[in-house]
């Protein structure tokens, strides 16, 4: 297997001392581990994502946006993401830090772990306010890249409103990619527009979530379910950790993330116990179940 010579110009590595092999595997890409001695005779590694088409780029910028995102604000509970583009002979890629999800211990290591269990990490991510977005004067809804979550692609442009964007950039944009994939379904296209005009407003519309106050935007994963979790090393060194991947994220409502956790199930009542210690339910509590169930959508 060849390293094409774009990922080593984006990384700056030396192809001499740089090579590359098969490693797991992926629904929608090809994956590898790449390893290469740096000038300081460190062996260092990297995960790397590869597909053709347009489909694959956008979906690669999103992710590495996505992993970033998270990074940013707790670094031990995913990798980084170092470089996406387009190789030179077509095929997208992306390249994050190798997590090495094979063994429970790092042997001879001295470096501590941070401690932290997934669901205080999550925690930690949904109380830390995201970023203020480029060129706008205050914190939004949306996200900087389109994102795709399994291979539906999702709009991200940025919204004041939690309740608008959830309308427009979620429910009404799934139910239109599925009309383009499938055709019109008219029970379905009433369905939706009763829930934006009716379900939306009464459960998160900005004048009633949070006792009318609204919520702030913070980074959510966006796609995590059982299998996008799991225990191991970021960059194959120091303690094991527990860690997310494969992420679609958007600044968002915190409670929006727990919609996928509940539907596809694998965290627990301890789980949402410790999480919900560090990150309360949003006013009113009692709506809490609805608001999930409305995210499952």
């Amino acid at each position: 297997m060849k390293l094409d010579p774009s990922v080593i110009r984006a990384l700056s590595l030396d192809p001499a001392v740089t090579t590359v092999a098969a490693h797991g595997s992926s629904g929608f890409n090809a994956t590898a581990k790449i390893s290469s001695t740096l000038k300081d005779g460190t062996q260092e590694y990297y995960f790397m994502k590869t597909a053709p088409g347009k489909d694959a780029e956008i979906m690669f910028r999103g992710e590495h946006a996505s992993l970033n995102a998270i990074h940013g604000a707790v670094p031990s509970l995913c990798p980084a993401s170092l470089a996406t583009g387009v190789s030179d002979d077509g095929t997208a890629f992306l390249v994050t830090d190798f997590l090495d999800m094979s063994s429970r211990s790092s042997s001879g290591s001295l470096e501590e772990s941070s401690g932290m269990s997934l669901a205080g990490k999550l925690a930690k991510l949904h109380t830390t306010p995201a970023p203020i977005p480029r060129g706008r004067s205050k914190s939004s809804f949306g996200f900087p890249e389109m994102t795709c979550c399994g291979d539906t692609a999702q709009p991200n442009e940025y919204r004041e409103s939690w309740a608008d964007f959830y309308s427009q950039n979620r429910l009404l944009a799934i139910l239109d990619k599925c009309e383009q994939n499938n055709g019109r379904d008219a029970e379905l296209r009433s369905l939706v527009d009763k829930t934006v005009k009716e379900v939306v407003p009464r459960l998160i519309g900005d004048d009633h979530l949070n006792d009318g106050k609204g919520v702030t935007p913070v980074v959510v994963h966006g796609d995590l379910w059982s299998g996008n979790k799991g225990k191991g090393r970021i960059g194959g060194k120091g303690a094991v950790e527990d860690v997310v991947f494969d992420p679609s994220a958007v600044y968002g409502h915190s409670e929006y993330e727990l919609g996928i956790m509940n539907m596809f199930g694998g965290f627990g009542k301890s789980f949402f116990d410790e999480y919900h210690e560090i990150c309360p339910k949003t006013p009113p509590v009692e709506e809490y179940h609805d608001r999930v169930k409305l995210y499952e959508l």
